[in-house]
């Protein structure tokens, strides 16, 4: 097994395209509801920031490219209270907030969402146990 310094030199992710049926309305979704940095739009594309990786919505022009996305997990402090300004936003709540592992040191929660275009995401958060 290859420890990949033979490969490309990948050193991170760099963009996520999320297919969006409506680009304004998901623009709006990323910005106003999740809170993400909006970078720029171009002609029906919308760039966010989100922690160095950049997300790009675009809507399919291809029938082959029209399905949801892949599970995008975003890292949350809080995840209860994440998750409750989804709910207060009306945002459509897939999984509540859940452990689904308990680590060394902290507990890892997900709780799973829908935004505006059918896809579903999810909030994780790591939480650090008391000493």
């Amino acid at each position: 097994m290859s420890d990949g310094s033979a490969g490309l030199g990948i050193t991170r992710v760099g963009q996520v395209a999320i297919n969006a049926q409506d680009v304004e309305r998901a623009t709006a979704f990323y910005r106003d509801v999740l809170g993400l940095k909006f970078l720029f739009a171009a002609g029906q594309l919308a760039f966010f920031d989100c922690g160095g990786v950049r997300l790009m919505l675009d809507k399919p022009e291809k029938a082959e490219f029209v399905h949801p996305s892949s599970i995008l997990y975003f890292s949350v402090a809080d995840i209860q209270g994440a998750h409750g300004k989804l709910v207060e936003a009306g945002v459509e709540i897939v999984g509540e907030p859940h452990m689904i592992a308990r680590m060394q040191d902290h507990d890892l929660w997900l709780s799973f969402f829908r935004d505006t275009e059918g896809n579903v995401m999810a909030l994780m958060s790591e939480v650090r146990r008391a000493a």
